[in-house]
């Protein structure tokens, strides 16, 4: 699964494409890792079989690594702080036997089944706390393609970017495909020394290995950080630093070990803010009341508690199934990397990471205002709602297409954005139309290094403020707009609950970027 892109059809045959639903480093990596390493180590290779350990304790103790290799396992990345390990083996029955070897062993769950398409023990207590960092400084004005940019318009960037373009000290690691770090309205602000590929669980801080071979993450990282530099288009928070945190492969398969990678990376390197659009393949629901599935979803949920504990504010998007993630019955969906076959769901499942708890999620509205047709929904689940675009039921003058324009490779352009979505600035630089709520949260995220770049740090402050200046948005008036795109998983109609202050469409409302800075 690319993320939250993915080609869609209703019952109506409409096929749309819906844009991709001073730190201490890592634990070192061992002998046996670093061969891993350099042989580029996939899910699954010459037979291996990539597991996530799970431990009892925050803590994964030598002699835990020595059964793995008793039991026939090779040790790739341990991560103690959080109690998980990723091991690789080509034995038959690896994790039940190492299950009977070790009594430390919570769960061991082989991952070349949970694509990701995205407790802190005593060494992960804000280890890594955000330092205060030196003040945002104002970017006013826009670019060529400012007036393109609806999206913006429609949050206030621009106006909040006029007071706080965002501080040089702040820095955004966009969990994606990696970004194209050539690109020029993302090469003025990109950290090299934060980004990192993690894909195969192993960090590799190598610039070709971090580059966007997608195309997702270089259009959700000019959203966050574009720079004000006169040519194309301006960012939400164009002054502050993006890292590109390379979990999805070129074919954006997100698999758990890259995932908890990731968030370790951005919790130990004291990044302040993550943006995540992507959601658990080839499992858009993964159940805890499954032992297999409950593996992965604690792994992630520790790694990403680890990022929080450690200062890093989590943004997510919903996906774009049209459903009600607050009432899921059915997944029709997976696994979508081979043939799907429907399974009933309740509760007990859950989308990684936008439902792990303190991660902010977010929902996609077009330019009209309201909840965009395909966007996820739910109440608990949706926190805040931003432009992600419609491109059926918001088209409007500002937004002649209904979608949302970013940054987009240039080795890409012609192969994977369609012509009529394709825009190249005077300058040659490049630049795509998507829609999604992939393209909705990374204005969160956005706002977000803003508010850190006003020196509140604490990614719980951070989230309030997020929530608590946004723009009422009550239920529409007639939820049968929608009545065309019914939940793609169990064909329910799509149902708005609770008032302008909080419902499960928009959560506490539209994103205000200027309220949220204190404009």
């Amino acid at each position: 699964m690319q993320g939250f892109t993915k080609l869609v059809a209703s019952a109506g045959a409409l096929a749309l494409a819906i844009g991709l639903a001073a730190a201490t480093a890592p634990a070192a990596v061992s002998a046996d890792g670093q061969a891993a390493q350099a042989a580029n180590l996939s899910t699954t290779q010459g037979g291996k079989q990539t597991y996530i350990v799970l431990y009892k304790g925050n803590g994964v103790a030598d002699k835990s690594l020595s059964a793995v290799r008793s039991a026939g396992g090779t040790v790739v990345q341990a991560y103690p702080q959080i109690g998980v390990a990723i091991v690789t083996s080509d034995r038959a029955g690896f994790d039940a036997a190492l299950r009977g070897a070790d009594p430390a062993v919570q769960g061991a769950a082989s991952t070349a089944g949970f694509g990701v398409a995205v407790e802190a023990g005593k060494d992960g207590t804000n280890e890594a706390a955000v330092e205060p960092g030196t003040p945002g400084v104002p970017a006013p004005g826009e670019d060529s393609l400012g007036g393109l940019q609806w999206d913006m318009n429609q949050i206030q960037a621009p106006a909040a970017r006029a007071i706080n373009g965002g501080s040089r000290s702040v820095v955004v690691g966009d969990i994606d495909t990696g970004l194209d770090y050539n690109h020029p309205d993302l090469a003025p602000n990109v950290d090299f020394s934060k980004s990192v590929s993690c894909v195969g669980g192993v960090p590799n801080t190598s610039p070709t290995a971090w580059m966007d071979d997608n195309g997702h993450g270089t259009h959700t990282a000019g959203t966050i950080a574009a720079a004000k530099n006169g040519i194309g288009m301006v960012g939400v928070a164009p002054n502050v630093k993006i890292a590109g945190i390379k979990a999805g492969n070129a074919d954006g398969l997100f698999f758990p070990e890259a995932v908890v990678c990731a968030f370790m990376w951005a919790g130990t390197q004291g990044i302040q803010v993550t943006n995540n659009s992507y959601f658990a393949d080839p499992w858009l629901f993964n159940c805890k009341n499954d032992p297999v599935q409950r593996v992965i979803w604690e792994a992630e949920r520790r790694a990403i508690r680890f990022a929080q504990q450690s200062g890093t504010t989590v943004v997510a998007a919903e996906g774009n199934q049209a459903d009600d993630l607050a009432h899921p019955t059915q997944d029709a969906t997976s696994p979508d990397d081979t043939t799907p076959v429907i399974r009933d769901i309740t509760n007990a499942c859950a989308v990684i990471p936008t439902e792990v708890p303190g991660v902010i999620g977010v929902t996609a509205s077009g330019n009209k205002g309201f909840k965009s047709f395909f966007s996820n929904y739910g109440s608990g689940a949706a926190d805040v709602m931003a432009p992600g675009g419609d491109s059926v039921l918001q088209v409007t003058a500002a937004a002649p297409n209904g979608r949302v324009l970013s940054t987009y490779p240039a080795s890409l352009l012609t192969t994977t954005c369609l012509p009529t979505r394709r825009v190249v600035d005077a300058s040659g630089a490049t630049y795509c139309y998507l829609q999604g709520t992939s393209m909705a949260s990374p204005h969160v995220a956005g706002v977000a290094a803003l508010i850190v770049s006003t020196g509140v740090s604490n990614p719980g402050t951070v989230a309030a403020r997020i929530t608590g200046t946004a723009d009422p948005v009550a239920c529409p008036p007639d939820t049968s707009i929608y009545s065309f795109y019914p939940a793609l998983d169990n064909g329910a109609p799509q149902v708005c609950k609770g008032g302008a202050g909080y419902n499960n469409f928009s959560g506490h409302g539209q994103l205000n970027a200027l309220r949220a800075i204190g404009g």
